[in-house]
């Protein structure tokens, strides 16, 4: 591939706001650039935070300077009960922003995040090649592209449906229930949303995966077959690139206490809990996570956040918490008696940087992909615990057709018991299903790895897409 010719390429990538699709985004770019490719990261702030990603983006920029940012004007919104229906809004509210900088830059093609779908129109108005990029797995992509036609299906509202199975090609069958929460109404405005993007997948040129076709076989091969795409509309090329993890952890200097800790500790012998950037508990299921632990008698890593706020809408969820009050939140003397044999820590962990130390044994985790694939990655089995966004789907996946986590009793319910925590916690550290499912993980990662490599599935893939685009 000639370098001359592939420098004159430029790539723009349109990342919706929240830290975890920002971090696969900018993975992805760094890719690109690898190649030869020009990048340019749009980026925009949610609302009440135009902050967060200051230093975190400096940090890239200083480590990448190949790749470059453009932040747009910010836009004003109306409130929305769900964090997603927000990230339409800013979507569709930038896109004048958005075609100003489109047609003075006139990139050679744009990827964008599921969430900014509305950039489509953009790109179709200035006939610039588009790209989905899906920061979820193939799993939750083969439902996606299957959503109007389970529409179809049905007239009733996933949540109306309970327990009744949800079917899809490629994918094991899941309880409605367990469908991503802004879907439950299909009367909602953000069902209305997610329906919306679900078609306009097949108007990309071709929708790029952060997986790897060993991991989600069956369904990546049912979405290739054009199993799970709608009667009419042609499939669109699907490019598994993945694993994307972050490379390192950039802009922080606040994990050196985890990992100094850690390495006082035995190889594979503590448990890490650690929900990601919205994950938050009740007060009350925060004690019981404590008790468990305490009566586990493990060696343990937590982060622990502030329960959720009175004032907890969608906008909220884009702003930093306050640290929580550990005297508060715990139950009296934990910290005392659990001295030396765990560490809590408040708010935030190097969580790739954790996951990779060799004391640690378990994950316990909320099931978002990023974090699946940087469990994979580390081959570190997972117990897993979905709170919100495609995380429920994410864990009937894992359990039932990778098998590489088990699941937490009861995090359907209001509250996941101590005794619960305590049982699953030993389980995982000492029992021969807790060593199967870390073989099993084991595997995962070589797998990962092997696709990684020059010539291996990913690694391919990437090489035949840059190399399309180069000569186009």
């Amino acid at each position: 591939m000639g370098g001359i010719a592939a420098t004159t390429k430029t790539l723009v990538l349109y990342p919706s706001p929240g830290m975890g699709h920002l971090v696969s985004m900018i993975e992805l770019g760094k890719l690109f650039t690898a190649r030869g490719l020009a990048v340019t990261i749009v980026v925009i702030d949610p609302p009440n935070n135009t902050s967060a990603t200051g230093p975190f983006l400096a940090g890239v920029s200083a480590a990448n300077p190949s790749i470059s940012f453009h932040r747009l004007p910010q836009v004003k919104l109306a409130e929305s009960e769900h964090p997603e229906m927000l990230t339409f809004q800013l979507s569709r509210l930038s896109n004048p922003h958005l075609h100003d900088f489109l047609a003075g830059a006139s990139p050679a093609i744009l990827v964008v995040d599921f969430f900014c779908s509305a950039a489509m129109d953009v790109a179709a108005e200035l006939g610039i090649p588009a790209y989905f990029f899906c920061t979820s797995g193939a799993q939750v992509l083969a439902f996606f592209m299957h959503l109007s036609v389970l529409h179809g299906k049905s007239t009733a509202s996933f949540r109306e449906m309970g327990e009744e199975l949800v079917h899809v090609p490629g994918i094991p069958s899941f309880p409605a229930s367990h469908s991503i929460q802004p879907l439950m109404n299909r009367d909602g405005p953000t069902y209305k949303e997610l329906l919306s993007v679900s078609t306009k997948l097949f108007e990309s040129q071709g929708i790029i995966v952060n997986t790897f076709r060993s991991l989600e076989p069956r369904a990546v091969d049912a979405i290739v077959a054009g199993l799970c795409t709608p009667p009419g509309l042609s499939t669109p090329p699907v490019y598994c690139i993945g694993p994307l993890i972050k490379s390192e952890e950039v802009g922080v200097k606040r994990g050196d206490e985890c990992l100094a800790w850690l390495d006082t500790q035995p190889k594979a012998s503590v448990v890490f809990l650690c929900f990601g950037s919205l994950g938050r508990f009740s007060a009350k299921q925060t004690r019981a996570v404590a008790a468990g632990l305490e009566a586990s008698g493990q060696r343990f890593l937590w982060v622990v956040r502030s329960p959720p706020s009175e004032d907890d809408s969608a906008k909220t969820k884009f702003e930093k918490p306050a640290e929580p009050d550990l005297d508060a939140l715990l139950p009296e003397g934990f910290l005392d008696r659990t001295k030396g044999r765990g560490l809590v820590v408040k708010s935030w962990a190097p969580q790739r940087d954790v996951l990779a130390h060799d004391a640690v044994g378990c994950f316990v985790t909320h099931c978002g992909w990023n974090s699946v694939l940087e469990s994979v990655m580390a081959s570190v089995p997972m117990l897993a615990w979905p709170l919100y966004a495609e995380q429920k789907m994410n864990v009937v996946f894992l359990e039932q057709e990778m098998r590489l986590a088990v699941a937490m009793e009861g995090y359907d319910k209001e509250l996941v018991e101590a005794e619960e925590v305590a049982k699953k916690v030993r389980w995982m550290m000492d029992s021969e299903g807790g060593r199967l499912l870390r073989e099993r993980t084991l595997t995962a990662m070589r797998q990962a790895n092997d696709a990684l490599l020059e010539g291996g599935e990913s690694e391919a893939t990437l090489a035949g897409l840059v190399d399309a685009w180069v000569h186009a």
